[in-house]
């Protein structure tokens, strides 16, 4: 009959000294308990446990433990097992620290872009979509999958993205990744095999993703930006571009169809090709969202998108939608540095799309997302009319126009009010002339960022530093 206490307990590492086992056992655990390794109220294995974990025999160990009993560093009792004691501590020995609470580190309060409410994650269903993906999860998806991810996830995201964003999705040409930052990571790699050298990128963005691609090897080359996107007329004979094309980021403002067209023209005329980046697409406000670009023209756009903005960032899915010469090559990619995204967040991720729980989260953070907008319009509008908020009424920020040469002074009097304020300075490639012609001075608020709680507070703060 198997020993009950057989799995209780824990695992213990004892090196035992001294001139017999079970001397050499009564020091090691009495050491234990005395320098803390074993805290007070730890249960310890069975006699039986112990023994045949250490190779000894049961009663060495039992002798053991009535020794320390007797001594008052274990306590025995029916029906719970040997425990170490709880004690108190001498006089004179010092105290160990008391754990304490995380002390508060940074600003008071965060406008940064690209965050969304953290506070509004949706644990409750999120959790309902875990325990059912979890039940009915076949055996095989514990172990090592397609490097592409989940089919259960990939036919999901096929359906949805074909019906809320116009992408034009098979699951067989979707790969799974950690996000944007991934992507790029294998992006870069399948370009670099594809022996492409220079990548346009936006001349507002990220330094982040264009980093990624340099660590690839590829240089990077600043797009224009100007009221209707990106210059898309500019492209040469680079191999890639990178656009945000629904709701450029930072500036905020959608890329005009004339553009559109030239860029997936471009790419034809030139074999080269468009990453679309959809970080926002489904929050449009003031209209239906503009449909992703890659519907244009399947096979010379890759799709990504990611649940960091419509979710959580801490999620870690994204995913790409590939043309179908790439699709191999991104999975070989993934294969030798990541092979796979964990199985039980792709799984909960479809079952949380399937249910329909991801477009009425969707819906409600639409709705609190635009009522933060409005407010900060308003707010402007009351206590800084001298401000222009300009880019269309989409995402999860906001962009104020500044008067010329005060970006650096407000951002500076951010900080000494405790409010975690971004410039466009901190968008802004290396390429573009911050001479009055590229160069803008501005603002990029994250309304999405606060929780309720603080987004008043953050609201007054920032109208207090504008000119």
């Amino acid at each position: 009959m198997t020993d009950p206490w057989a799995t209780f307990g824990v695992d213990l590492h004892l090196e035992l000294t001294g001139p017999g086992l079970r001397v050499g056992l009564t020091d090691a655990l009495r050491r234990a308990v005395r320098t803390g390794r074993l805290a007070p109220g730890t249960r310890l294995p069975s006699s039986r446990t112990l023994a045949a974990d250490l190779g000894v025999a049961r009663n060495t160990v039992a002798d053991a433990y009535a020794e320390l009993v007797a001594e008052g560093w274990l306590t025995a009792r029916q029906g719970s097992g040997t425990r170490v004691a709880p004690r108190t501590v001498p006089r004179g020995v010092p105290r160990p620290a008391a754990a304490r609470p995380p002390q508060r580190s940074g600003p008071e309060y965060s406008l940064r872009p690209g965050v969304p409410d953290l506070a509004s994650f949706p644990r409750t269903e999120w959790l309902r979509a875990s325990r059912k993906a979890l039940t009915a999860a076949p055996h095989e998806a514990f172990g090592y999958g397609d490097p592409r991810g989940r089919p259960e996830l990939r036919t999901v995201l096929a359906d949805y993205l074909a019906r809320a964003r116009g992408v034009h999705a098979d699951p067989d040409r979707i790969v799974v990744c950690a996000g944007f930052a991934h992507a790029m990571m294998l992006m870069g790699k399948v370009l670099r095999g594809r022996r492409v050298r220079e990548v346009a990128v936006e001349s507002y963005g990220l330094d982040l993703h264009w980093n990624l691609l340099a660590d690839a090897g590829l240089r990077t080359r600043a797009l224009p930006v100007d009221g209707f996107g990106s210059r898309t007329g500019e492209l040469g004979r680079e191999g890639a571009v990178l656009m945000t094309p629904a709701h450029q980021f930072p500036t905020g403002v959608p890329l005009h169809p004339d553009r559109r067209t030239a860029a997936v023209d471009w790419a034809r005329t030139t074999d080269g090709v468009i990453l679309e980046d959809d970080y926002d697409g489904e929050f449009r406000y003031d209209r239906q969202p503009v449909g992703a670009l890659q519907g244009l023209d399947p096979e010379r756009v890759v799709y990504c998108g990611t649940a960091s903005k419509s979710i959580a960032p801490g999620v870690r899915l994204g995913w790409l939608v590939l043309p179908d010469s790439m699709v191999s090559e991104a999975a070989r990619a993934k294969g030798k540095s990541d092979w796979m995204s964990s199985s039980l967040e792709q799984l909960t991720l479809a079952e949380f799309i399937a249910s329909g729980a991801y477009d009425r989260h969707v819906r409600a953070m639409r709705l609190r997302y635009r009522r933060r907008r409005d407010q900060l319009v308003a707010a402007l509008a009351e206590r800084a009319p001298g401000i222009r908020v300009s880019g269309i009424a989409a995402g999860l920020h906001a962009v104020l126009e500044l008067p010329r040469g005060t970006e650096q002074s407000v951002v500076q009097a951010a900080a000494r009010q405790g409010l975690e304020l971004y410039g466009g300075a901190q968008f802004r490639h290396a390429d573009v002339r911050d001479d009055g012609r590229d160069g803008r001075d501005m603002l990029v608020v994250g309304y999405g960022t606060p929780s309720d709680s603080a987004w008043t507070g953050a609201l007054d703060a920032l109208c207090r530093v504008l000119p």
